[in-house]
């Protein structure tokens, strides 16, 4: 459906291909009101998605500002001229360093993520599990909360589920646990 009534297509005349070709600078107006001059950069039939560079002038070897817009969202469009290379080779490159810096990153807080995550534990288990983790060092061992790697919180994760430790270290976890417990209002019998 065009919201304008009619296809932008028929407007300028040629098929969306022909029209959303590669260094075509048109002056967009959208179904929102925005209205904006843009470089086409590519063009996406199935979809029906237009990447514009905005202005009118490429600027090779500066950031950018891209769009990409629904066609269908196209309620008015008018040619201004067409580039010479819309795309010029060095307009357009992508830092591979930062990228596998950003992957190791995020592969990294990924297996992090995956070892905070209970398998086969409760909703609540988990939360009691996070809440936890905030002020003392935990772990999963199968279903047990592992604190400072000495004392066990066994499911119900209730104050006399806590077992393990010294005196000291066994008090301290329960009475996080406890106080834990309270601030998520999950209250044992």
């Amino acid at each position: 459906m065009d919201p304008a009534g009619a296809s932008v297509a028929n407007v300028i005349g040629g098929s969306e291909g022909e029209k959303f070709a590669k260094g075509n600078i048109y002056s967009v107006k959208l179904i929102t009101g925005d209205e904006f001059r843009g470089i086409v950069m590519a063009y996406d039939p199935i979809p029906n998605f237009v990447v514009f560079e905005e202005g009118s002038k490429p600027r090779p070897g500066h950031s950018k500002n891209t769009r990409m817009v629904n066609a269908s969202f196209i309620t008015g469009l008018s040619y201004l001229g067409k580039t010479e290379e819309p795309l010029l080779r060095d307009s357009c490159w992508v830092n591979l360093d930062g990228l596998r810096a950003k992957e190791a990153l995020a592969v990294r807080q990924a297996e992090a993520d995956a070892e905070r995550m209970g398998v086969g534990v409760t909703a609540e288990a988990q939360s009691i599990f996070d809440a936890l983790s905030k002020t003392l060092p935990v772990q999963w061992e199968k279903s047990d909360i592992l604190v400072m790697k000495e004392v066990r919180v066994r499911s119900p994760y209730l104050s006399d589920c806590v077992f393990g430790g010294t005196d000291a270290a066994n008090n301290r976890v329960k009475k996080v646990l406890e106080l834990e417990r309270r601030r998520l209002q999950l209250f044992g019998t």
